[in-house]
């Protein structure tokens, strides 16, 4: 179901250790946060991301385990069974607070189908493991990737390559929305002097927020995407408007917003705008 955001950033309160929100046809859902100690299999403090490998591990080994019963191939059954076995009996190892979670039982039937190659019972064993995964899954992943695995740009810093100071991210966003609507205001008022003055300190922002781009992204093309050749293109076409063809500022306008703000904006503000509500 999906939630209604408006309502939830009101409902949206630690109750013992779960959160409620509303969701559209305002029926109350609970959302309940993982374990603390799941921490520590997710960055920044574990770079090998090793909770992730575990379940991506998972999830390939079932599949392996399903193609090779098929083609009755014990020895790739054997290898890729004793895979799967052992990274489902980690997980309690590594969040002994989901003991509750996972079904030794059915772990153990699976071993045992295994073992003597109970063909025609494969499937309905390894259904049964399954369906404890996604119990967990139904009840934790969503939350637990929102407060994992989404930006954190409070660690963010974004220099300002004028004053060479280093502000929060949000103080730089906040910044380069005023500079915009600066810019805007002074165009629909005909101040043609202020706001060539403006759209210069907009673009000077835009580029200097591009630099914090390499915080998480460790090749050119996220950054080149938002605020390359396209953005500089853009910004000129801008300048040239502002007192050649006043009126059709706004629509190029809106092309920087899509090419710069929405771009963004669609991959990382929701995601970090639900961590933020979510984080203690």
């Amino acid at each position: 179901m999906k939630i209604k955001m408006v309502v939830a950033v009101a409902l949206l309160m630690p109750l013992v250790s779960v959160w409620s929100v509303v969701t559209k046809a305002e029926e109350e859902v609970t959302l309940t946060p993982p374990p603390d100690s799941i921490a520590q299999w997710y960055k920044p403090q574990n770079k090998r991301q090793v909770w992730l490998h575990t379940m991506f591990r998972l999830r390939r080994s079932m599949q392996a385990i399903q193609e090779y019963t098929i083609l009755q191939d014990e020895r790739l059954l054997d290898k890729w069974g004793s895979q799967f076995i052992k990274d489902y009996r980690t997980i309690t190892e590594m969040v002994p607070e989901w003991g509750d979670e996972v079904e030794p039982k059915w772990i153990n039937r699976l071993e045992l189908v295994i073992q003597n190659r109970e063909w025609e019972k494969m499937g309905g064993a390894l259904r049964k493991v399954a369906m404890t995964c996604s119990s967990c899954h139904d009840d934790y992943r969503a939350v637990t990737a929102a407060l994992y695995r989404s930006p954190d740009f409070g660690k963010v810093m974004v220099e300002d390559s004028e004053t060479l100071e280093e502000l929060p991210y949000k103080d730089a966003m906040k910044n380069l929305s005023i500079s915009m609507n600066s810019f805007k205001i002074a165009v629909e008022d005909r101040r043609f002097s202020a706001a060539t003055a403006h759209l210069e300190t907009l673009s000077t922002r835009i580029m200097d927020l591009g630099k914090g781009c390499s915080e998480c992204h460790r090749d050119e093309i996220p950054r080149e995407r938002i605020v390359g050749l396209e953005t500089e293109l853009l910004l000129g076409e801008l300048s040239a408007l502002v007192e050649l063809n006043p009126g059709g500022v706004g629509r190029k306008l809106g092309k920087v917003g899509v090419v710069v703000c929405a771009r963004c904006h669609s991959v990382h503000r929701t995601l970090s705008d639900l961590r933020g509500l979510l984080e203690p």
